[in-house]
């Protein structure tokens, strides 16, 4: 699903930020662009983020 439509990111490309490496908004602005344009998506971006780190961690 999309969440940032300015710049194309989807939910699949935020969880492998997040599997990458990335555990802040700011690095998801950083290496996919979410929320620099219009800032629609990011309570979107920052809900999948939140879910992504939660997964991450329960599943160590």
């Amino acid at each position: 699903m999309y969440i940032c439509i300015c710049k194309g990111v989807t939910d699949t490309a935020i969880r492998e930020a997040v599997c990458q490496g990335a555990g802040r908004m700011r690095d998801l602005k950083e290496c996919l662009g979410v929320s620099m344009q219009c800032g629609i998506c990011a309570t979107h971006a920052q809900e999948v983020l939140e879910q992504e780190l939660m997964r991450e961690a329960v599943s160590r």
